[in-house]
């Protein structure tokens, strides 16, 4: 693996034309020059010029800060639903410190690209109006993780995140694992990335955040969770000693163990040097289910843990709890309003526990995760010098890491990390084995006689839409044990790669996995590319199944339209065979 992966990097290297990262940095210094960083009502209202500065005030006091995600189908309407929150808080007498606004994929991409990509879920900031609005919607500070930085548009969207006074900007995790809709730079993205956060070096002093979500990029991705340790002291590295920028970690949405999602808390805190400010502390996604009465008892949960272990540890994470029904659909204003009443009665009742409780397996994983994900940073730094890397160099870093993706890194530092028994016996990572758990509910269904005479020895390609890289490996094992030949190509693929890939491979079918709130415009535009190709197969789509309409404020379901367009909608892993069998047959 040592030779093989050597080469690959070599080849990186040699067919990129990589600028060197002072050269970008000298360009961020003159853009940062020009940058003056806007007031929001929430900085007027508190008194502060960041939310750095708040959150340090925070962690001194011993308050814990909340967090919601907002992301409505137009800006105006989100602008409202801020309002909304605001005054229903207010009326009730907590306070929503922070909010995330959950925009649109297109906002990745350059401004001259944007219109003729997919709409997907969330607002879209179109005009200078727009993103003035931002900061001015209620006294609630706007956090912007999505889209933002990682992606083609880094520099034109941190300048006016920046501008409209949004201080904490993101996300680098999304750099490694996300793509622009319809984009293929990587080496443009890799640049822009850079420049954009050596802007937020430069303004460092006045109180900027370079936010990352680990459970959003490869942390999510990997086995063990010290390799997830190990990338947050390389992601530190890169950000805060060759960018000059302070970085802020979350985590959290993708932990369901109680104990880890405690010694996350521990954990960063060592990792940033008992100087770590965070940006979110995302709810348990992955325990979620279509029952929202089922959601509010896992909510009571985890909010419990996540409060306690701030107590204990302050590090200034804004806790976001998951709306009841978010494993639905995108939530409505009320339902937004609810979770985070839920949420302050509970902090009530943490504080009555936190006296009494023993955080001392939460520790044990923190020291664990980072003795080892020190010493597999280590060893990745010393390793990419061999491989002819200059590490110093945040653009080839940055570029490298991107290319290779996590399965390469993981084998190559932490090769027992899949292995149930080692010497040095890996923590799993919970969506990996949860993912695990569930092809092994779901294969007896799979291997029997009945679901094999209707998949086996079918060439299928599998893909996803966007970065949820687990459901797609969770299809993916299924399919294979029921006799398929899959090909699967991995996650964030637009519809022109997958017909290419799918004709090129003679797939007799196609599966894919959507999140994001783009069901049937990806799909029409699958269509569009496999007739312009003249590429006949059946089309399997599953996942959320929804889209932005013009007739309300969140996605609605469009698995009707979807069928009625000729794609098979699988709605449970139950279905899947019989309506793969039902497609081949329609398609005949």
């Amino acid at each position: 693996m040592i030779t093989a992966l050597k080469e690959r990097i070599s080849e990186i290297l040699k067919e990129a034309q990589l600028p060197k990262a002072a050269a970008v940095l000298e360009e961020s210094r003159r853009i940062a020059s020009e940058v003056t960083i806007g007031r929001t009502k929430f900085m007027e209202k508190f008194d502060v010029s960041s939310e750095l500065e708040y959150k340090r005030r925070c962690i001194k006091e011993g308050r814990i800060m909340y967090h919601a995600h907002i992301g409505m189908n137009t800006w105006k309407e989100t602008e409202a639903a801020l309002g909304g929150l605001y005054d229903y808080a207010e009326a009730n007498g907590f306070r929503v410190d922070r909010a995330g606004i959950c925009l649109d994929r297109r906002m990745s991409l350059p401004p001259e690209m944007r219109k003729s990509a997919p709409q997907e879920s969330g607002p879209y900031l179109e005009t200078e109006e727009d993103w003035r609005g931002v900061g001015r919607a209620a006294p609630i500070q706007p956090h912007m993780g999505d889209f933002i930085i990682g992606f083609p548009a880094s520099t034109t969207n941190a300048v006016a995140a920046l501008r409209a006074g949004v201080t904490t900007v993101g996300n680098l995790s999304q750099f490694f694992a996300h793509e622009a809709p319809m984009w293929k730079r990587a080496d443009i993205t890799t640049i822009e990335t850079v420049k954009a956060i050596g802007i937020m070096g430069v303004l460092r002093d006045r109180g900027t955040l370079m936010h990352s979500y680990l459970d959003d990029g490869f942390g999510a991705l990997f086995l063990d969770c010290a390799t997830g340790a190990a990338w947050a002291y390389l992601e530190k590295y890169i950000v805060e000693e060759l960018l000059g920028a302070k970085l802020a970690h979350c985590v959290g949405g993708l932990v369901s163990d109680p104990i880890k999602r405690t010694g996350w808390v521990f954990a960063l805190d060592e990792i940033h040097g008992h100087d770590c400010v965070g940006s979110m502390f995302y709810g348990d996604t992955i325990s979620a289910s279509t029952e929202p009465e089922e959601n509010r008892k896992l909510a009571t949960e985890y909010l419990l843990w996540d409060i306690m272990a701030q107590i204990e540890c302050p590090t200034g994470h804004g806790l976001m709890p998951v709306p009841f029904t978010e494993a639905l659909r995108a939530p409505s204003l009320d339902e937004i309003c609810e979770i985070q009443q839920w949420a302050h009665d509970m902090e009530k009742i943490a504080r009555r526990m936190h006296p009494h409780f023993d955080f001392t397996a939460s520790k044990n994983f923190a020291r664990s995760v980072c003795t080892k994900g020190k010493r597999i940073y280590a060893n990745a730094l010393a390793f990419f010098a061999d491989c002819g890397v200059d590490t110093r160099d945040a653009v080839q870093m940055l570029y490298v890491l991107k290319k290779i993706g996590p399965r390469a890194f993981e084998e190559e530092l932490n090769p027992g990390a899949g292995r149930k028994t080692t010497e040095d016996a890996p923590i799993p990572n919970d969506i990996f084995t949860r993912t695990l758990e569930q092809v092994e509910l779901w294969r007896p269904s799979y291997e029997s006689a009945e679901t094999r005479a209707k998949l086996s020895g079918i060439k299928v390609l599998a893909a996803s839409t966007d970065v949820h890289e687990h459901g797609l490996l969770l299809i993916s094992r299924l399919l294979g044990a029921a006799g398929a030949d899959v090909v699967n190509i991995g996650a964030e693929r637009n519809p022109d790669e997958v017909v290419s890939e799918a004709a090129k491979c003679g797939a007799e079918m196609i599966f894919v996995s959507t999140h994001n709130g783009m069901a049937l415009e990806y799909s029409r535009n699958l269509l569009d590319e496999m007739e312009e190709e003249d590429y006949k197969v059946p089309v399997c789509m599953g996942g959320v199944l929804n889209q932005n309409t013009e007739e309300g404020t969140t996605p609605v379901d469009v698995s009707d339209r979807l069928e009625e367009m000729g794609i098979a909608v699988v709605s449970d892993l139950s279905r899947l065979p019989t309506r793969a069998a039902e497609a081949r047959k329609e398609s005949r």
